[in-house]
């Protein structure tokens, strides 16, 4: 990136931190090497050791949210500053700070209002292979759902535009976060991208916040119900089709039965059978109606959206 246009843009490093003595020191330290001209804010997350310390020896602007919670952190920030490119990064010095550069220039170029930072690594301790797994079959979920446009949906490292930032309704309290900045992305079809970075392990004395399998079923049930709020025709229709299942199995034979024999000897199995067909019939229609109602949604969204400024191109004056 050229450094006439790097030192116009206004670029923040967001750092939500909780418990990070350890690390947080180095990643403010490598990111003012890879971005001079950034403004790096850290925001501590009711944390019990000296990271705010630390965060402020090495040069941070530190300040607290005291909602617990990645989500609670993320919303915060995206309220509270003003940037035209914005780096969230985790605070734990796993992420490459020097690939900072490089993310926001693909974005600058591109004009995109979402480059995220794909994992790649040869260190076992730095990524599990049970979480690779994890990850892989999440990230597979969201993108047969949503579309397939990235392939670490639970990176923790992404450079986003302005217009991305305030238009992002940041519901999610927790880890789930990434995938409901992931899905915002890709339910208004916002241009985005992805690059490989370098993962490495946390250094000695930090440990991760990640509970494996807490965290897991929670991004799983947040996957469940941004479908259920983003693609109601879907779920709805899926409830539909396995109550209508049910329903045909329970009932066939009951109707088999009285042709045979012109007599309902199994009156409780035939109102079952019935009571599942209404159900499936209910679903169906209510999937048709909030279809129609997530479609105004998603229309608002979209002008919230383009209601921000975007990315600044190379060829457009630099305010």
């Amino acid at each position: 990136m050229p450094s006439n246009i790097e030192a116009a843009l206004r670029i923040a490093i967001l750092i939500p931190c909780h418990n990070e003595e350890a690390a947080i020191g180095l990643v403010v330290r490598d990111f003012r090497a890879a971005l001079p001209d950034s403004a790096i804010y850290v925001y501590d997350n009711n944390s019990s050791d000296r990271t705010v310390e630390v965060a402020r020896m090495a040069g941070a602007l530190v300040r607290s949210e005291p909602l617990q919670g990645k989500g609670n952190v993320v919303r915060r920030m995206f309220a509270d500053i003003e940037a035209d490119f914005y780096v969230l990064v985790d605070g734990d010095a796993t992420y490459e700070a020097a690939a900072a550069p490089a993310l926001i220039e693909l974005a600058r170029r591109e004009q995109l209002d979402m480059v995220n930072g794909a994992r790649v690594t040869d260190r076992v301790a730095a990524y599990r292979p049970g979480h690779q797994l994890g990850n892989r079959a999440l990230t597979g979920l969201v993108n047969a759902i949503f579309g397939k446009r990235l392939s670490d949906m639970l990176s923790g490292y992404r450079v986003f535009s302005r217009r991305f930032v305030k238009s992002f309704p940041a519901l999610s309290g927790g880890f789930e976060i990434e995938t409901e900045l992931t899905v915002h992305a890709l339910e208004l079809a916002m241009p985005i991208s992805e690059l490989q970075t370098r993962y490495i392990e946390r250094p000695e004395g930090s440990v991760s916040k990640l509970r494996t399998y807490h965290d897991g079923f929670r991004i799983l049930w947040t996957i469940v119900v941004l479908v259920k709020q983003e693609k109601p025709l879907m779920f709805f229709s899926a409830l539909a089709a396995l109550a209508c299942l049910c329903g045909l199995a329970l009932g066939i034979p009951v109707v088999v039965e009285f042709v045979q024999t012109a007599m309902v000897a199994r009156l409780p199995t035939a109102v079952l059978a019935t009571g599942f067909m209404i159900l499936a019939a209910l679903s169906l229609v209510c999937g048709l109606i909030l279809d129609s109602v997530t479609l105004g949604r998603l229309e608002l969204k979209r002008l919230a959206y383009l209601a921000q400024r975007g990315p600044i191109a190379f060829d457009e004056p630099v305010a």
